[in-house]
């Protein structure tokens, strides 16, 4: 993980950049008046009277005494403000022709009429709501109107099984679930209502089903239960007036992907996480009045409540909303929607860049992007590779990309380049941003020198930061703050690295991190070392049981579309490329060639199920997996001969 290249920030962004290098002297000389400060960009009902009460950590409260409501800061203050005719949402639906663009004034009237109708439903202040939904902005306006009225969401993701619904509806006990009869993925309706169904019949605490007409497939219907979205909030009034609710009241509750047994429910709540979100949305994308914005996450998922929601709306901004996947009906839908609206910052996963540089240049090629000025990563650390490529050919290599790590519980980016102020070293997440305070350190919590890896921690509170677990404060406590209970250190699950430069490289979760005759290596280091190959697109790297060496390096690679099938010598030639790379400890002792890797919706590659094939176990779950025949594929692919020994 040495890496020579820089990209300096260009020079125009540099000179109007809405945070210079000053920002870090100050957030650390009082990191809660920069807070306060951060804080003042939002439209507060009442002001607090402590910016931070850490009197009982690790449980914070911040902006004590303030009310605020997350909905009017996202809609009717740019009302307001005289900005009601800008677009909010530029939405495309999978289907070509099904377009909408929604304007800041119609998207109010829509949430206060959604409002009205969850009331009208019986919800009240602190009830929860759940919402299972595709990507169509019928699913921003039940989060915003669930803000609206003081009911905390929790969004589940429309990919989940029905089972997976059930157990989140049981753990928040969700009175109300907002859905639809489907959505549209691959050139096909999806259905959703089913899953409702099901899932009602393990979670009977659900009273009521708001239900979207999306693809008008056949739904089973309950008079007592079901109710049309169209029915209730379209008759209902568009006159509401939101309540202002404490800092700290309840805003949702997302479930962290890939749980076993009780699901794990984090609390995020009103005033730090929306100060945290707006305010790294605004720096690190640097963002502008005339800015197009795209985040391509699903609202299912945190990067869509934080990066699609709540920050981007909060801060009155144009955005793209899209329903589908990348490639239908054809490889390059991304890059003809850039094109069309104009997106001038796009914000994705690792995931989707390797799959678009497994297709190559000749697509993105076809179009239009001269208007993209800033380029996000996000969901994992990205491969230095992977990111040149998404710098030069979908950026015209004069774009910076800040390569963002947060999680689930941050709520918020934690580390990232500023694109002003820090230049790009492809591959390393820099340094925390203006008003975070982490570190690399040692088993004992000790920070490591330049040069060294240990453990991702956060070493001070933030504004978005998760104020629980769902109905289970001993398990928050143990989860996340028991391993450096004495330094008072948040420890975030993540091996990390500091280079000679001191910047940060996150190394992935310490649990895929492989001791291999007791070396500790680093999935992540072999991933990048296999996608710096030229003729390989995508690789995942698990540790399988070995009895020689405790565990061995497993390799799973998809190679790029001009590669062909390699070669019978591509194996070996892999392998040679990654003892050359990083040292012959870390050779793989098998490569599989595969079609294509086991994903989630969500772009994380489930390297479970690798690890179940590479020590050739019946493979486990395949419910949350974006398609459940890609083990089929990779089973077919290995016993047809492609791997090496």
């Amino acid at each position: 993980m040495h890496e020579n290249r820089r990209f300096e920030p260009p020079a125009d962004i540099a000179a109007n950049a809405n945070l210079k290098e000053d920002a870090y002297s100050r957030a650390a000389a009082d990191r809660e008046a920069f807070w306060a400060e951060q804080a003042e960009r939002l439209d507060w009902d009442t002001k607090w009277d402590r910016v931070l009460d850490w009197d009982n950590p690790p449980f914070a409260k911040w902006f004590v005494g303030g009310r605020i409501n997350a909905s009017y800061n996202c809609v009717d203050r740019h009302v307001e403000a005289g900005r009601g005719d800008k677009v909010a949402i530029h939405w495309v639906g999978e289907p070509e022709d099904d377009t909408r663009s929604i304007t800041y004034a119609e998207l109010k009237d829509e949430v206060s009429r959604a409002a009205n109708a969850l009331t009208d439903l019986g919800v009240r202040t602190g009830d929860r709501v759940a919402i299972y939904m595709p990507m169509i902005p019928e699913a921003v306006v039940a989060m915003l109107a669930c803000a609206r009225i003081g009911a905390p969401h929790t969004v589940v993701f429309g990919g989940f099984s029905s089972d997976a619904l059930a157990s989140r509806l049981d753990d928040c006990q969700a009175r109300v679930v907002v859905t639809s009869d489907g959505g549209y993925r691959r050139g096909a309706p999806s259905a959703l209502k089913p899953a409702v169904d099901e899932a009602r019949k393990k979670a009977p605490v659900v009273e009521k089903v708001l239900v979207v007409k999306r693809t008008g497939q056949d739904v089973d219907w309950d008079d007592s239960v079901d109710v049309w979205w169209d029915d209730a909030v379209g008759q209902a009034s568009n006159e509401h007036t939101p309540e202002a609710f404490d800092a700290e009241h309840p805003l949702y509750v997302m479930y962290t992907s890939g749980t076993t047994g009780k699901p794990k429910g984090i609390l995020h709540t009103t005033g730090g996480y929306l100060t945290g979100a707006s305010y790294t949305h605004w720096a690190v994308f640097d963002l502008k009045d005339d800015d197009v914005y795209w985040c391509t996450a699903d609202i299912g998922w945190v990067t869509g409540h934080s990066y699609l929601v709540y920050g981007p709306l909060a801060n009155g901004v144009t955005q793209v909303l899209y329903e589908g996947t990348p490639d239908s009906p054809e490889r390059g839908r991304w890059w003809k929607i850039v094109e069309q609206h104009k997106v001038t910052i796009l914000y994705t996963a690792p995931t989707a860049i390797r799959s678009f540089m497994k297709q190559g240049r000749e697509i993105p090629d076809k179009h239009d992007m001269s208007s993209l000025r800033i380029l996000g990563s996000v969901g994992e650390p990205i491969n230095p590779e992977a990111y040149v490529w998404y710098r030069q050919v979908i950026g015209g290599d004069r774009t910076p990309v800040v390569d963002t790590w947060w999680q689930t519980e941050t709520g918020m980016i934690m580390i990232s380049p500023l694109p002003g102020v820090t230049a790009g070293k492809p591959g390393s997440a820099m340094i925390p941003i203006p008003g975070i305070s982490a570190d690399v350190v040692t088993e004992e919590g000790e920070s490591v020198p330049n040069g060294s890896g240990g453990y991702l921690v956060l070493t001070a509170p933030w504004p978005s930061m998760l104020r629980t677990i769902w109905g289970d404060d001993d398990r928050f406590v143990d989860t996340y703050w028991a391993k450096y209970q004495d330094q008072g250190f948040y420890f975030a699950g993540d091996g990390a690295k500091k280079d000679e430069d001191g910047d940060l490289w996150v190394l992935g979760r310490v649990d895929d991190v492989m001791n291999v005759s007791g070396h500790r290596l680093s999935t992540t280091e072999i991933e990048s070392a296999l996608v710096s190959h030229p003729k390989v697109a995508e690789a995942a790297v698990v540790g399988a049981k070995d009895e020689d060496t405790g565990q061995a390096v497993c390799a799973f690679v998809i190679l790029r579309d001009e590669a062909g099938d390699g070669g019978d010598d591509i194996v070996a030639e892999l392998r040679k490329h990654v003892r050359k790379e990083i040292g012959p400890i870390a050779t793989p002792r098998q490569i599989m060639i595969v079609p294509e890797l086991p994903k989630t919706r969500s772009g994380k590659i489930m390297r479970r199920l690798l690890r179940d094939v590479a020590e050739n176990r019946e493979v486990g779950d395949v419910t949350t997996l974006a398609d459940g025949s890609v083990m089929d594929l990779i089973s077919k692919g290995l016993s047809s001969g492609k791997s090496e020994d």
